[in-house]
């Protein structure tokens, strides 16, 4: 028998260094299972592992598809993988065997080389980090981390207080990458590498207010992330890094420079050959830089308007004048589900919605081209024309309140000074009034608007505030009448410099612009017909408190007692003709309650007196009405936006519009051919002779209120209702002269419409024709003899109104 071999005793030395270098293991294992347990503080769960919360910016879709603008605290648009693919598949990169965008082959090349072969932890960069790092001291490895952890970083940030001492905040640094590398573990088992990419382009900060890569895409190149090549790709990835020290914009020799190593690491990770590294790194780094602004881009005041009216809380007594207002305020809140959606409406977890957290996709009502061409006409109209005028009299005047007592100017000063900025942040700093107001009259460099662009300047901020003052404002609103969309929304000049919406937050009065329902409620509740005569002579009626009230006209025109039809007093936008039929209407407040039937819900005086315009209304809700009459009769709420989805996608919300009858068929018919005479032969009669509008069914009908303070046009089309007025921001502040409606608003409706004609794609044309009735009278009324038609140079004086 064998005798067995006794094993020699292993060296307590032995033991002890294969202790001390296994105990480093240990106690990371140890660490680990008990940063998982939680006892180092809650993880993320699987439930928030599927549904990772993170800032995500609201999108404001058009009609057509483009982005109008975002709502954010941080400027990140989700973007799912494969929406990184380029149209072409020429322009993918292969990547360790797998064809993938410029923008993923970039970041996989410079991040994380190893990216699909690790399970969210990379061992050998943990290595390299551990030698060379830590006990070699040499920072320039990095720190090992890879993309899936840097996401969980990202998604769910360390609690690192940097007031803590420094081994206090050394354990919270480790006990933070213990979280990660879990948490990283845990992504890798819910996610695909392809979602992991993604989730991490969508999470991470490239300057510029640009969170996630569509964001930077948009602001840095004005592109999709599927539109980016391969070295606008490297610009972007390299931004990681440091937004600040390498952004293209402020530093771009660094920008360069980051942006040549990742074409570097691309290449020797095999996604481009070492020829295009050489070729692509000699090339400039050429930028579309955009920055997304919520002063800049188009639909900037719809854009506010749409933010204002979804997180609107219930109208308030004490927020208006009148209970009328109040009560049409609280209707609308209550019945149109757009208005305060945000608090009326819950997410699943019963929080309520968050337009700038939530990732929200809002779809409008509004067409970009429509919208496009409203904005230009805007300017070409105010720039050429109404401010060289407006300055031209302000110049020769030296007058800018007209008719406006020292009191009063003094008051309209005080109050835009304490309105102004630079009081609020001085207050806010607390600088004593005295000094604040001793301040705006002290020169400083700034910038000011004019319709040529923004000027850099020297002046005091009390001129800064004249000067803003006596920019003209114009406001325009176009809507479909068959459906109620609105397709083009102006508020103003320039939002960055004029927040005040004149589109529809504020209101003036409407001058004669009222005057088609004055003739509506004659043909429809009077059995009056266009063709009706009527004499052209002075009009008294009895008020109720027993002053007799009469009516002026505007210009030199006659009232000899001739008959004319009662189209021709609507073509001329007499007074006469329309206290006329008030007359005979007998009761103000029954034309009152027939107007708000047809749309306009503002506050109407029930008095005689409101048949020229005494009420106040605002564009949008002019041009809802007047659609009433392109919409065969029918009263459609003007909507804009159709519906909204998550950010998954998901449809949460839609809306449709509210309709109700108003008038008949064929009353709104009739009522089009007699605003078609305003076109042909009346006070609208520019459109024809200066816009080319001859052969257009086309309607319209111009306003003046007293003393050319608001100039106001309407434009009815087949398609299309359009609406613009004109004024100072202040009544005090308007034209002298040639400031009617026909001369300063009308001409933006016409500029607009030779841009829609030249646009087939719109499918709005010169060939449109209006709906008619199977059965109506054809009103051909007896001319006048020797009448004469609307051409250049003999055009009707608007009218006014006058008490």
């Amino acid at each position: 028998m064998k005798k067995q071999k006794s094993h020699k005793p292993i060296p307590r030395s032995v033991k002890w260094l294969w202790g001390i270098v296994m105990a480093p293991f240990v106690l990371l294992l140890v660490l680990l299972l008990l940063t998982a347990t939680g006892l180092f503080g809650r993880l993320p769960s699987f439930e928030e592992l599927e549904n990772p919360k993170s800032n995500l910016a609201t999108e404001i879709y058009s009609e057509d598809g483009k982005v109008l603008g975002t709502f954010f605290i941080q400027n990140r648009s989700y973007t799912q993988y494969q929406d990184l693919f380029p149209q072409d598949s020429t322009q993918l990169l292969r990547l360790d065997s797998h064809l993938v965008p410029p923008i993923i082959a970039a970041l996989i090349a410079t991040e994380d080389v190893r990216f699909r072969s690790h399970s969210g932890i990379d061992l050998q960069s943990l290595v390299r980090v551990g030698v060379k790092t830590v006990l070699l001291q040499n920072t320039s490895q990095g720190g090992g981390s890879t993309i899936t952890q840097q996401l969980a970083k990202n998604l769910f940030p360390r609690d690192i207080d940097e007031n803590r001492g420094k081994i206090a905040r050394t354990s919270k640094l480790v006990i933070s990458k213990l979280k990660e590398w879990i948490t990283a573990l845990k992504l890798e088992y819910n996610y695909t590498k392809e979602e992991i990419a993604a989730m991490y382009l969508n999470t991470v900060e490239f300057g510029s207010n640009a969170y996630g890569i569509k964001s930077a895409a948009q602001t840095f190149f004005n592109k999709e992330p599927h539109e980016l090549n391969i070295q606008e790709a490297a610009v972007l990835v390299g931004l990681v890094k440091g937004p600040t020290l390498y952004s293209p914009r402020r530093n771009p020799e660094n920008s360069l420079a980051r942006r040549n190593l990742v074409l570097a690491r691309m290449a020797s990770a095999g996604a481009i050959t070492h020829e295009q590294r050489d070729s692509l790194s000699a090339l400039p780094i050429i930028l579309n830089y955009k920055p997304v602004s919520h002063n800049e881009g188009p639909a900037t005041y719809f854009r506010e308007m749409l933010r204002l009216t979804m997180n609107a809380e219930r109208p308030k007594r004490q927020q208006f004048l009148n209970d009328w207002d109040y009560e049409q305020a609280v209707k609308q809140y209550d019945e149109n589900p757009i208005y305060g959606w945000c608090l009326k409406n819950t997410k699943s977890d019963g929080t309520h919605y968050d337009i700038y957290r939530d990732g929200l996709k809002i779809y409008t009502t509004i067409d970009s081209r429509l919208q496009e061409y409203a904005e230009q006409a805007v300017q070409k109209q105010m720039e050429s024309v109404i401010q060289p005028q407006m300055d031209a009299q302000y110049k020769r005047t030296k007058v800018l309140f007209n008719g406006a007592g020292k009191e009063e100017r003094d008051r309209i000063i005080r109050n835009a000074i304490r309105y102004s900025d630079r009081y609020r942040e001085m207050e806010r700093a607390g600088v004593n009034e005295k000094d604040i107001l001793a301040s705006f009259s002290r020169p400083c460099p700034m910038k000011v608007f004019t319709y040529k662009g923004e000027r850099d300047t020297v002046m005091t901020p009390l001129d800064s505030i004249l000067h803003h003052k006596r920019i003209m404002r114009a406001s325009l609103v176009a809507i479909e009448p068959q459906t109620g969309y609105v397709k083009a929304y102006v508020g103003g000049p320039n939002f960055r410099y004029f927040k005040y919406d004149m589109a529809k937050q504020g209101k003036r009065q409407i001058g004669s612009t009222i005057k088609p329902f004055v003739y509506t409620f004659a043909i429809d509740h009077l059995g009056l017909a266009p063709c009706t005569p009527v004499p052209n002579l002075p009009v008294t009626i009895e008020t109720a408190n027993g002053v007799p009230w009469s009516p002026k006209e505007a210009g030199r025109v006659e009232q000899n007692g001739e008959l004319h039809p009662l189209s021709w007093g609507l073509a001329r936008s007499r007074n006469n003709y329309s206290a006329w039929i008030m007359k005979q209407a007998k009761q103000p407040q029954a034309v009152a309650n027939f107007i708000h039937n047809m749309g306009i819900h503002s506050y109407i005086d029930p008095v005689p007196a409101l048949c020229l315009g005494t009420s106040e209304s605002n564009v949008y809700e002019m041009v809802g009405a007047f659609a009433t009459f392109a919409n065969e009769g029918v009263f459609t709420e003007p909507i804009f936006v159709t519906r909204i989805e998550d950010r998954q996608g998901n449809l949460i919300a839609s809306f449709a519009p509210s309709t109700q009858d108003a008038i008949s068929e064929k009353t709104a018919y009739t009522m089009l051919t007699m605003l078609r005479d305003v076109i042909r032969s009346g006070t609208g009669g520019r459109l024809n002779w200066a816009y080319g509008m001859q052969n257009t069914e086309v309607g319209g009908k111009t306003g003046t209120s007293q003393k050319n303070r608001d100039a106001w046009f309407m434009c009815i089309l087949p398609k299309l209702v359009i609406g613009t007025w004109v004024g100072g921001e202040d009544q005090y502040i308007h034209l002298l002269s040639r400031g009617e409606g026909s001369t300063v608003a009308l001409p933006i409706v016409g500029e607009m419409l030779n841009r829609i004609y030249a646009d087939p794609s719109v499918g709005i044309s010169k060939q449109d024709q209006f709906t008619r009735p199977a059965v109506i009278p054809v009103y051909d009324c007896d001319p006048i003899e020797n009448e004469p038609t609307a051409t250049e140079g003999n055009w009707y004086d608007e009218d006014e109104f006058f008490e």
